[in-house]
């Protein structure tokens, strides 16, 4: 029984310990210029949309709920922030190769079509980031006016990702 006391001992100050060590957050209040929507046109709706399903993992500026102020829940919500921004980052879309931005258009409308995005783990705590028929239907038309206006912008040459040797 004793040496049970001391693991819940140690895991108590272990958790308290981690307490102190967060990561640092995903916030900024200044829009890049290299934001998506400084380069292409994101309408009211399209803002709504991104801003309720999309920004919290795909921008530079994540509204994090009370329980990220807690150990080992914000290092997790930390991972998941970083890995959505390293496939796609609204805040900084212009940095990418014109063919990784045209490609992030197209990849964007497959992950919604297959009910991919937002994420399942996500959307439990955020209910409202689930996405109806109409929401879809308008990011589909938005990501093809985005294509499309790259496409009309840029040499056909520069629109193919190169091949991975």
């Amino acid at each position: 029984m004793k040496i049970i006391k001391k693991i819940l001992w140690v895991l108590l100050a272990a958790f308290i310990i981690i307490q102190f060590f967060h990561p640092t957050k995903n916030q900024s209040i200044e829009v890049l210029p290299t934001d998506i929507s400084r380069n292409y046109q994101v309408p009211a709706d399209v803002q709504t949309i991104l801003a309720k399903a999309c920004n919290d993992c795909h921008s530079n500026n994540t509204h994090y709920p009370w329980y990220n102020n807690f150990q080992p829940v914000a290092w997790w919500l930390n991972n998941h922030v970083l890995d959505g921004k390293r496939h796609l980052n609204f805040s900084e879309f212009t940095t990418m190769r014109v063919a990784k931005q045209y490609k992030r258009m197209n990849d964007c409308i497959e992950t919604i079509k297959k009910n991919e995005m937002p994420l399942e783990s996500y959307t439990w705590i955020h209910k409202d980031a689930i996405l109806n028929d109409s929401e879809k239907q308008t990011l589909y038309a938005w990501c093809n006016t985005v294509r499309d206006s790259i496409k009309a912008k840029y040499p056909a040459d520069s629109l193919v990702m190169p091949k991975k040797k």
